[in-house]
């Protein structure tokens, strides 16, 4: 089974948005990434509801969105109003992440935690039970199109290892740098989930370079 290739919408052409919404739902990728971003937590602002409605109302495929804001908490229960399906959270950015995450679930959504490349993996292993995701950065989170850190795939083999000691489905995600020429590399160490934007939304052929990455994970 292929990794599920999840692309960005953060680097889509805002200015024909519902266009590349189309094409992500006649492409070969099995779900949208939306990257949330508020200019605390990471120095970048991105996109909140008013992008989510169009998403809600045109894609036809999951909506894995990520947090990248403080106090997630205020806004789960909209998220899963706006047509989240998977809510991710950071680990960095919550005090009581059991009770994050047991609110989402409560709110109907798969909940997903995020790590920052210097956080370690092994601090998940009390709360791995509730996570249905656990999203590693593999650059520092807040803009697109950054070096793909080489330690990403230690914490891969670390996290996957760990899963399978506790006898875990979580799926591990990989989200920043993810290309053609490391997407294999990312599977083989045992990731389930890419995030590629630039990767698609940057190619001559969006849809070509989808179906490309869906082929070398295989």
């Amino acid at each position: 089974m292929s990794a599920i290739i999840a692309p960005s919408i953060l680097s889509a052409n805002f200015g024909k948005l519902y266009e590349e919404i189309e094409m992500i739902n006649n492409s070969e990728a099995q779900w949208f990434h939306v990257d949330v971003m508020d200019g605390v937590f990471v120095p970048n602002i991105s996109f909140g509801f008013p992008l989510m409605k169009p998403l809600k109302e045109k894609a036809t495929k999951t909506l894995d969105v990520h947090l990248m804001i403080v106090d997630p908490d205020r806004y789960i229960k909209t998220f899963a109003d706006a047509g989240a399906h998977v809510l991710t959270v950071h680990y960095e950015a919550c005090t009581h992440l059991h009770r994050t995450l047991s609110e989402i679930k409560n709110q109907g959504m798969k909940a997903g935690v995020a790590l920052n490349p210097h956080t370690p993996v092994s601090l998940l292993r009390d709360i791995l039970p509730l996570c249905d995701l656990v999203c590693l950065m593999s650059v520092n989170p807040g803009f697109g199109g950054q070096k793909f850190i080489e330690n990403t795939y230690n914490k891969i083999i670390e996290l996957k290892a760990i899963i399978v000691e506790m006898g875990l489905n979580t799926l591990i995600e990989i989200d920043g740098g993810v290309a053609l020429n490391n997407a294999q590399l990312l599977v083989e160490a045992g990731a389930d989930v890419l995030v590629a934007g630039n990767t698609v939304f940057g190619s001559e052929n969006p849809t070509k370079t989808i179906a490309e990455l869906v082929e070398i994970t295989k």
